[in-house]
């Protein structure tokens, strides 16, 4: 399998996820153009991709959804619920292309198994997503009020994850946004904090190692790189995690394309 992070932040986030013989995105949050260079930086085809797997339907998870399934006749998927609500943002769709999944179940293409679970989000269906192969697993999951029973059962077995780490609560809380936002990003439908993604890791870790974690969807206004990562780099030092060997920490760029994994 091949995972790479081709933008995450509040600005736009998309995933390239490929196993031996199918393609996908996650999202796609950026204006199309975008996510073309972004594929052709790693070397891929955007003609390739079989499918865009969306998250939720806010814009900076579906800005370049329309563009890229028209210019290349790439099927979207959704729930329902989620469909219903970005379909006016889309622009036309080919009907063929339109395809509607359950909350809670899994899409297969080709070798690669798509499985969808629920997230806490203040989003009309929002879904985590866990990728499959050959007894590989990666997972994505941003945009989370709180780190539920569910996630983590869902991502456990992942040897990859990019796991929000959305904000850093004193300057979420002394910073410029209007009080009723804070409390939106503060809420356990809102985002997930630098340290609750720490607390998070430290859950899975006592499951099984990871191999690697990204940290991502970063706040450009209420985080900075440094901070996210060294607030998780000491929560899990202090619970006597080996970073490197228990688990291998990476930052998801927000304006370019991430390391690439292949595994």
């Amino acid at each position: 399998m091949k995972f790479c992070s081709l933008y995450s932040g509040s600005s736009g986030n998309s995933i390239f996820v490929s196993s031996g013989n199918t393609k996908i995105l996650v999202d796609a949050g950026l204006p199309g153009k975008k996510i073309d260079e972004a594929l052709k930086a790693i070397e891929e085809d955007p003609s390739d991709i079989s499918g865009i797997f969306i998250t939720h339907e806010h814009i900076d998870h579906i800005k370049g959804v329309g563009v890229l399934s028209r210019k290349y006749d790439i099927p979207i998927y959704a729930n329902d619920d989620t469909w219903e609500s970005m379909q006016g943002s889309l622009g036309k769709i080919k009907e063929n292309n339109i395809k509607i999944m359950d909350k809670r179940s899994t899409v297969t293409i080709g070798d690669l198994d798509i499985k969808s679970f629920n997230i806490p989000h203040d989003a009309a269906g929002p879904v985590g997503y866990t990728m499959h192969c050959n007894g590989n697993y990666a997972s994505i999951v941003t945009d989370i009020g709180t780190f539920t029973q569910e996630i983590k059962d869902n991502i456990a077995d992942s040897k990859v994850i990019l796991l929000e780490s959305n904000h850093d609560v004193q300057m979420l809380k002394y910073g410029p946004y209007p009080y009723p936002l804070k409390r939106r990003i503060l809420s356990e439908i809102g985002h997930l904090s630098n340290d609750d993604c720490g607390k998070a890791i430290i859950e899975l870790l006592k499951i099984k190692n990871m191999k690697k974690i990204f940290l991502g969807h970063l706040s450009n206004t209420n985080n900075h790189p440094d901070l996210a990562y060294q607030t998780v780099l000491n929560t899990l030092i202090a619970e006597g995690i080996d970073v490197g060997k228990d688990v291998e920490l990476c930052l998801a760029e927000r304006s370019k394309n991430s390391e690439c994994v292949v595994f």
